[in-house]
């Protein structure tokens, strides 16, 4: 007798792609789009559309490719094994400064709980560093209780955000809101501009949400559901909560502030209310961490076994822990947390946030100009593949639109990455080439 397998239904799934997305992505929100005004709840519509077809297409890309690799798989149906290597090379470096950026948060909402109101640059460069360090030391012992952990913590950000959406209404000052449309006057679109990568970087993580596809009943139809709806539930949350914010606290102290929902829920419950906001942030923000160190190591280790990453990063201790690739990102964080500190902790998260929205673009791009041909592979009905065809162009279109948005001197450190990674190809070009050997 065989026992069925229980597969998840599409409610399940939604509630598992939303999730994937939020997280510590959103919250230092309010106070970067603060300093654009109001009127970036314009940005937040443009990135809604933008996310619902990149989620629409990336649904599309699990469903049917047949590669193993994910983002990398899809990539190489269109542009072959160098292909592959770039999306995931630019993947790598996005996750590791997406990661910098996530401590330089839990620091900031550290600060707030602990009443520090002026902290140096440095400090707040070393105290990153430490606590990249202390979650990176904490994987060795293997991903099992890292694992749990991380779907538990993600509640400390989730319920003071879902929360300030639901209750935050009632503290709403209408005049608040629209006297901070655009405060600095900056041209229209400018400010759409502005804050266009700040609100895709709160939907980063939307590729994963096909991860599961496999587990649940239906996928064909139930996958593109569950994605197209978890990515429009976190953009109604996001959109809400972070303009209820604006409408209670005024917007240069929202601006100024290093852990703006802490700031929001002290200014309606109180100082206590408000620390313990700045403490389950913390938690939060450590869980996320925990988890993601980990999962960018296992991701160096995998590129190392495939031949595309220097072979010591394949080492593992008895734990199974890919502890050599561990070291190795945490070293390049560390780097990276003093390179970027700034006497304004927003300025070195706004740096850090672009460059990890740079360079995971390229991925994106990469995947839309794929499912051209991963459609032809499959063989779907003409209708299906010009549906998904002008979803993909769209969705493109946004992604060079976001890249524009986040500045020439980002995307030029971003062009780096990208040359570099062409150059650590062609190092192992090679071993692809079935008619050439050494």
């Amino acid at each position: 007798m065989t026992t069925k397998t229980k597969k998840m239904s599409v409610l399940q799934l939604t509630i598992i792609t939303f999730i994937n997305m939020a997280g510590s992505g959103i919250i230092m929100l309010p106070a970067k789009l603060a300093q654009v005004g109001t009127m970036s709840i314009l940005s937040w519509v443009v990135t809604a559309v933008g996310a619902l077809c990149l989620a629409y297409v990336f649904a599309k890309c699990g469903r049917f490719s047949k590669r193993p690799g994910g983002m990398n798989g899809y990539a190489s149906y269109a542009f072959g094994d160098s292909g592959a290597f770039l999306t995931g090379w630019t993947y790598a470096i996005s996750l590791i400064i997406a990661n910098t950026a996530i401590a330089l948060t839990a620091v900031g909402y550290a600060q707030a709980f602990l009443g520090m109101n002026n902290p140096s640059a440095f400090g707040t460069a070393v105290a990153t560093i430490i606590l990249l360090w202390a979650c990176s030391i904490a994987n060795f012992a293997g991903p099992k209780v890292t694992g749990r952990l991380g779907s538990i913590t993600v509640w400390g950000v989730l319920l003071p955000v879902c929360g300030i959406s639901l209750i935050g209404w009632f503290w709403f000052h209408p005049h608040l809101y629209t006297s901070s449309w655009n405060p600095h006057h900056m041209a229209f679109l400018s400010g759409v501009s502005a804050s266009i990568a700040m609100t895709l970087w709160a939907f980063l993580g939307l590729e994963s949400a096909c991860a599961n596809s496999d587990a649940v009943d239906n996928p064909e139809k139930n996958v593109p559901i569950a994605v197209l709806g978890g990515t429009l539930f976190a953009a109604l949350v996001y959109i809400v909560s972070t303009n209820v914010c604006a409408g209670i606290v005024p917007n240069a102290l929202l601006a100024a502030s290093t852990a703006p929902f802490s700031l929001v829920w002290n200014t309606i419950l109180g100082t206590t209310f408000g620390k313990i906001v700045a403490a389950l942030a913390v938690v939060s923000c450590i869980g996320s961490l925990l988890g993601w160190q980990f999962t960018i190591a296992a991701v160096f280790k995998q590129s190392a076994d495939e031949g595309y990453f220097p072979k010591f990063l394949s080492k593992t201790n008895r734990f199974t822990a890919p502890v050599a690739a561990m070291i190795f990102i945490t070293i390049i964080q560390t780097i990276l947390a003093l390179m970027t500190a700034s006497p304004s902790l927003m300025n070195q998260f706004t740096m850090l946030v672009n460059l990890a929205v740079v360079t995971n673009l390229v991925p994106y791009l990469l995947c839309m100009a794929a499912i051209f041909v991963i459609q032809r592979y499959e063989k779907l009905p003409k209708t299906e593949i010009k549906t998904t065809n002008i979803l993909a162009l769209i969705s493109s279109i946004y992604s060079l639109y976001a890249l524009y948005s986040c500045g020439a001197e980002v995307v030029m450190w971003g062009a780096i990455v990208i040359f570099f990674g062409w150059t650590m190809y062609g190092l192992i070009a090679y071993k692809y080439d079935k008619n050439l050997t050494l």
